[in-house]
C-alpha cells in the first residue's frame, strides 16, 4: 500500500496531483490513525501533545524553510522526522526584499498614490526627489542562510557595503557582527532574513531601531516575531527610523493597523516565497523528502535540533 500523506492546507492543485501519483492523500482533515507523512508549514503547531494524537506519524515535511510551530526534540521522541524545503525559494524571497527595500528608500508607494490623485509630487517633492539611493549604502543582512546570501549577492550588485549577523560565522567575504544591536550601530539598512523563533523573538527592539537611526529603513521578509511591533511603530511615528516594508507580521492574516496605516511604511501580505517558480519548486522538493524517506535513504532537506 502506499504510504498516506495529510495535506493540512491548499497547495494548489498541480502539486496535489503530482502527489497522488506517488501516494495515498488523507481525504479526512480531522485523520489522526493512520497516517504515515503530514505535508504543512512551519506555523503548523507540532508539540508533543500534538504527536501524541498521531500514532503513526513518521514524517512531517515543511512547505518552505520555517519550521518554528514545530517542536523538533518532540518529533524526534516520538521517531518523527522533520524536512522542510529550505533553498527551493531562496532567489524569490531574495528578489522581493530586494524590492521591498527599493520601495521603501526611494518613496514608491507614496510616488505611486501622489501621480493616482493628480497630485505629481505633491506640494513638497523633497522626500521624492532627493531620498538617499541604494549606492554606497552599509547593508545589514541579519541571517546568511540561503536566503540571506542571494540577498547579499543581489545588493553588492547596487554597489552596497554588506555586513551581517548570523547564528555563526559564515564563508563569506562580508563583516560579521555578533549582535544585531552592533550590526545596526553599523548599518544604514536592516534585512531580515534569518529562521525565527522564539530564541530570537522582538530580536530588533528599540534599543536596535535607536541605533539604525533617523536615516535607517528596516525590511523583514523573515517573520513577524523578529520585530518589537510596538517600538517599530514608536520608531516610525517619532523619527528613530525613516521607514520599513514588512512582508510578514506577528499577526497574521489580520496585521495591527496602527501600523499598516503609517505613511512611512510599506506593507504585503506574506507573498515573498509566492511565484509560480518557487512553488513548484519547493513542491517538488517536498516530494523529493518524502520519496527518499520511504525508499529508507537520508532525507534531503532533514531539520534537526
Amino acid at each position: 500500500m502506499k504510504p498516506n500523506v495529510l495535506i493540512t492546507l491548499p497547495l494548489g492543485k498541480a502539486f496535489e496531483q503530482k502527489l497522488a501519483e506517488r501516494y495515498t492523500i488523507a481525504s479526512d482533515q480531522n485523520a489522526k490513525k493512520g497516517v504515515d507523512a503530514v505535508v504543512t508549514v512551519g506555523t503548523m503547531i507540532a508539540d508533543k501533545a500534538y504527536f501524541d494524537s498521531m500514532p503513526d506519524l513518521k514524517l512531517i515535511c515543511c512547505f518552505g524553510s520555517g519550521y518554528e510551530g514545530i517542536d523538533v526534540k518532540a518529533a524526534e521522541a516520538h521517531g518523527v522526522k522533520v524536512a522542510n524545503t529550505v533553498g527551493a525559494n531562496a532567489s524569490t524571497v531574495a528578489d522581493f526584499a530586494v524590492a521591498l527595500l527599493l520601495a521603501s528608500i526611494r518613496k514608491v508607494v507614496t510616488g505611486d498614490q501622489l501621480t493616482r490623485a493628480g497630485k505629481w509630487r505633491g506640494e513638497n517633492p523633497a522626500p521624492l526627489l532627493f531620498a538617499r539611493g541604494l549606492t554606497g549604502r552599509k547593508i545589514g543582512i541579519v541571517g546568511m542562510g540561503a536566503i540571506g546570501r542571494k540577498i547579499a549577492e543581489r545588493l553588492s550588485a547596487f554597489e552596497a557595503e554588506i555586513g551581517y549577523h548570523n547564528r555563526s560565522k559564515k564563508d563569506v567575504s562580508y563583516s560579521c557582527f555578533e549582535t544585531p544591536l552592533e550590526l545596526a550601530t553599523w548599518a544604514d539598512v536592516l534585512v531580515l532574513a534569518h529562521r525565527a523563533d522564539e530564541t530570537n523573538r522582538h530580536m530588533i527592539n528599540a534599543e536596535v531601531l535607536e541605533a539604525l537611526g533617523p536615516t535607517g529603513h528596516v525590511v523583514n521578509i523573515s517573520r513577524g516575531s523578529a520585530i518589537d511591533e510596538d517600538a517599530l511603530i514608536a520608531a516610525l511615528k517619532n523619527g528613530t527610523i525613516a521607514g520599513a516594508a514588512l512582508d510578514v507580521f506577528e499577526d497574521e492574516p489580520t496585521p495591527r493597523t496602527d501600523l499598516t496605516t503609517l505613511p512611512n511604511i510599506v506593507v504585503t501580505p506574506h507573498i515573498g516565497g509566492g511565484t509560480s517558480e518557487a512553488i513548484v519548486a519547493m513542491g517538488d522538493t517536498v516530494i523529493a523528502n518524502l520519496d527518499a524517506f520511504f525508499a529508507g535513504k537520508p532525507l534531503p532537506n532533514p531539520v534537526t535540533t
